[in-house]
């Protein structure tokens, strides 16, 4: 198999999600295809998920870490409510990074309540390829040790 350099050699498995009542998935699945591209195991949750039904699926399939997006500008409830599930359901130890269209004054307090990363329009492919990888390892270091 001839994998470029971008392509990670470990493959982590991730899920995108799509939580509340945002209808708009265009983005949320470019990124999909751009991780599993990536070398990613992608888990694509669909729109219209509450924060349990995220976490749920989150922890059944194993995930590395977790991507959210929002359109609806519902972000500040939403991302932190998928924090909070997956806490709740024993993974809390499971990264969790947002994008969307999120107001640059939301952006510290979405990593206060512990979204790792945030993406807004614009944001380089590779950018949030090398946030996700950088997520996935950590979190498999810390599972490891």
């Amino acid at each position: 198999m001839n994998m470029s350099p971008e392509v990670t050699t470990q493959r982590y498995r991730v899920l995108i999600g799509k939580p509340g009542l945002d209808g708009h998935d265009r983005g949320a699945k470019f990124i999909a295809r751009a991780l599993r591209d990536a070398g990613f195991e992608v888990v694509y949750t669909g729109i219209r998920r509450t924060a349990d039904e995220i976490a749920a699926a989150a922890i059944q399939e194993d995930v590395a870490a977790v991507g959210l997006s929002s359109m609806s500008g519902a972000h500040m409830r939403l991302f932190p409510a998928v924090r909070e599930a997956l806490a709740r359901a024993g993974g809390g130890d499971i990264p969790v990074l947002g994008g969307g269209i999120i107001p640059e004054e939301d952006v510290a307090a979405l990593r206060e309540a512990g979204i790792i990363a945030i993406f807004t329009p614009g944001t380089p492919i590779n950018t949030i390829i090398d946030a996700f990888r950088k997520a996935c390892r950590e979190h498999h270091r810390q599972r490891q040790g």
